[in-house]
């Protein structure tokens, strides 16, 4: 067996392992708790949208047990400060009764960190975020403090419709690598979920991978190589969301306001080639793309008055952006 594909069964193997122990405390879910895993091997925050009880924190705690990293949550509300998620200077005592400031590190200092409903906070609370997402540090007073990796933020946010949210800003959203989108469970979920939290108690997840482990999921991620004629299909669709240039599709004319942003190509890639891992291939195919477009650029797109008059939603327009993109694939002379 080649070098190349031993990562590849080995990261296949760590990430099921990963997720078995995972759906030891969530019911159902599946299909957002692989796109998560996803990201934490990506090295992306993740976005998870749903109506509150969904269990979406408990996800997130969950992912922590079963990786043995440090977890941290911050309950976003409309009072909370900056300086109550990244830290503050404190005046300190030493001997001999000189004073100093000394950084008291906020819960920003944790491995996964979950941001819990991050829209019910002021955008100046929300924007403190922002350094640490991007940097991967904190300043404060002047100092410049490292995260330690793997750092990943995983935030939940309530629909924008409900009262008492704060849009978040699009530079903010188009910090994190996808946005999942956590449906209420179907009758059978929710019988298992009402069974196993009112019944007898199950066994607890375990540990089954480390910080080294992940560090190991990531370096293999960024190896898997792309053929140039498949990341052309994908920047294509990338491109595809403008309403106007190069590449620009109809439904992008009609019914988007902005497209995907240059972070959205990197993302989609990268989601790529970890849909090939879990396939057991160490190469990228446009159906490992198709299949990453709507976390990866659902919210990276703004729609106009007129998609949303229509019921054009952004999961529907990425689908007919990738329809309009395979068939220009399909014929040369369109293209």
């Amino acid at each position: 067996m080649m070098p190349a594909q031993d990562d590849a069964t080995w990261f296949q193997t760590t990430f099921d392992g990963i997720r078995r122990e995972i759906g030891k405390a969530i019911v159902g879910q599946d299909d957002v708790v692989e796109k998560v895993l996803v990201g934490l091997a990506a090295n992306g925050h993740v976005l998870l949208e749903g109506m509150p009880g969904l269990g979406k924190t408990l996800l997130v705690r969950t992912l922590a047990q079963t990786l043995g990293l440090t977890f941290s949550r911050i309950q976003f509300t409309p009072d909370l400060m900056p300086a109550d998620v990244t830290g503050t200077n404190v005046l300190t005592h030493e001997s001999g009764g000189a004073r100093a400031f000394e950084f008291r590190r906020g819960p920003i200092f944790a491995h996964l960190v979950l941001a819990d409903e991050i829209n019910r906070a002021t955008p100046k609370t929300q924007s403190a975020m922002l350094e640490a997402m991007q940097e991967r540090h904190v300043t404060s007073g002047g100092k410049r403090f490292e995260l330690e990796e793997p750092f990943l933020v995983m935030a939940t946010q309530n629909p924008v419709e409900q009262e008492g949210t704060y849009p978040l800003p699009e530079a903010q959203l188009d910090r994190f690598f996808f946005k999942l989108l956590v449906p209420y469970p179907s009758k059978a979920d929710l019988a298992g979920i009402v069974e196993r939290t009112t019944g007898q108690e199950g066994s607890e997840p375990t540990q089954v991978a480390d910080r080294d482990a992940v560090l190991r999921l990531r370096k293999i991620a960024r190896e898997v190589p792309i053929a140039q004629n498949v990341l052309d299909y994908g920047l294509s669709i990338v491109v595809g969301t403008h309403p106007e240039g190069e590449g620009s599709t109809s439904i992008a004319a009609r019914y988007a306001r902005y497209g995907s942003s240059p972070r959205g190509a990197q993302s989609l890639v990268t989601a790529g080639k970890i849909a090939a891992l879990l396939a057991g291939r160490f190469n990228v195919s446009k159906d490992d793309l198709r299949q990453m477009a709507r976390p990866a650029l659902r919210h990276r797109v703004l729609l106009n008055f007129e998609a949303e008059a229509d019921g054009v939603t952004a999961d529907k327009f990425l689908d007919e952006v990738v329809a309009q993109v395979d068939a220009a694939d399909r014929d040369p002379i369109r293209a």
